[in-house]
Formats: structure tokens, sequence, C-alpha cells
């Protein structure tokens, strides 16, 4: 892994995969989607509605692993220093806000039918509502870092504080994932866990290829935005030197 935090080698195998993730992850997901439409059956009691959930598990799964990932870059970044670790913390909160988000709207509109109201103050909606903030202040503190740096460095990482803030921020996932077994609420129990699923098997099957599916796309959209920023990086780095050569000062 080591060999992957040098900024050329990473992109040297970034270029080639990407298309693949996101073709294949595409592919995937459409096929999971259009399975869960039109081949399995309705739910005895959800009817149709119980079918928005091939695309907000996927999006809970990926809100909380996008999380998950970019602490884990923080403390890369924390302990190791690879250069890598803060571009991938940036490139991942963008769209692990955007999965948070697509799963706090599809559980609004799966609740409403299900449970006659669109919102309940209750620890698994709450929990993820606190995700998507610290995912908004995240994203603040690194642009925030990012333009106190003036866009200088060609790593273009992000600060110890914005680190530190994605580190404890990952408090909240235990709390997210438990919050149903701590409070009672509308909110349904863990659906699938290691000993098992309580979701049928004829409606549960096309939801294994939206989660793959759209897993291979985050991946895809993540080092996308890495490539993105280096390059971004990489030329301002060198603006920067070349006013520094010419005596001129870069605002």
């Amino acid at each position: 892994m080591h060999v992957f935090a040098n900024p050329a080698k990473f992109l040297s195998l970034a270029k080639p995969l990407t298309p693949w993730l996101f073709w294949v992850g595409t592919l995937l997901f459409v096929a999971g989607v259009l399975c869960g439409l039109f081949v399995t059956p309705a739910d005895y009691l959800q009817g149709e509605s119980v079918r928005i959930l091939y695309i907000h598990v996927p999006a809970a799964w990926l809100g909380m692993g996008g999380w998950a990932a970019l602490a884990i870059a923080a403390l890369v970044q924390m302990v190791w220093r690879h250069p890598l670790a803060g571009v991938a913390g940036r490139a991942l909160a963008v769209p692990g806000a955007l999965f948070t988000a697509i799963c706090l709207a599809t559980g609004s509109i799966w609740g409403r039918p299900t449970w006659g109201t669109w919102w309940e103050w209750d620890g698994r909606m709450t929990s993820m509502l606190v995700l998507l903030f610290l995912y908004f202040g995240y994203i603040a503190l690194a642009r925030a870092s990012a333009e106190q740096a003036g866009g200088m460095s060609e790593n273009g990482g992000v600060s110890r504080v914005t680190a530190i803030f994605a580190i404890v921020g990952a408090i909240n996932l235990p709390i997210i994932n438990r919050s149903v077994l701590w409070w009672n609420s509308l909110h349904q129990g863990p659906s699938i866990t290691m000993r098992g699923s309580t979701i049928d098997a004829a409606i549960l099957w096309p939801l294994g290829l939206t989660v793959v599916g759209a897993s291979l796309w985050f991946c895809a959209i993540v080092l996308m935005r890495m490539r993105a920023i280096l390059a971004q990086n990489k030329v301002e780095a060198r603006m920067a030197r070349m006013a520094r050569e010419g005596g001129v000062t870069v605002q």
C-alpha cells in the first residue's frame, strides 16, 4: 500500500481502473433496480412501497461506509503522513454526503405510506441527519484548509484539524448502527445481520446487485475526484513556482 501513496503510482492504477468500476457498477445497479421494480413480488404488508429499499439500503450503507473510509484516511494522514490520505478524504466527503442525503430522502418517502409520517425524530433518522451535517462540516473545513494553504500543495491534502474532525465524527457510526436497538421507534430493527436476514429471499436477491453496483460506482467517483484534485493542485503549484520565479505574487 505504501507504493500507491506516491501520486504517480496511484494515478497509473486509478486511470484504467476508474471506467471499469464505473461501468460495471452502473450495470449491476441498474440490473438490480430493474429486477426490484419488475421481477420481485410486492411485500405482503408494505406492498409496492417496499421496492424503495433497493435504493435506500445502498445509500445508507455508502453514507456510513463513506465516513468510515474518511476516518481511516484521516488516521493514516495523522499517523503515517501518507501524501494521498488527505486527498482521499476530500474526495470521499462529497459523494458520502450525497448518498447520506439520498438515504434520508428515500427513507422519508418510504416512511410516509408505511408509518403515516414523512419524518420522526427517532434515533436512526436523527443520527443519520447528524451524519449529513458532519459531512457538511468536513467539506467546509477541508475547503477552508485548502484556501488557507493557498492551493500551493501538489498533494492537496487537508489540515490536521480537519483530519481530527473526521476521526472524532466516526463516533456517530456505532450510534447509527445500534440506534434501532437502543431506542424504541417507528424505524424497524436490523433486517440483515450476521445470523441471517428477515427479508424474504424473493425480495432480497436484487438488493445484493444494487449494493455491490452502488459501491463500485462510489469507488469510481472517489477515484475520479482524487485524480481531479491532484491535477488541480499540480497546476496551482506549478503556477505558484512560475510566479515566484518571475517575481510575481499570486493572490
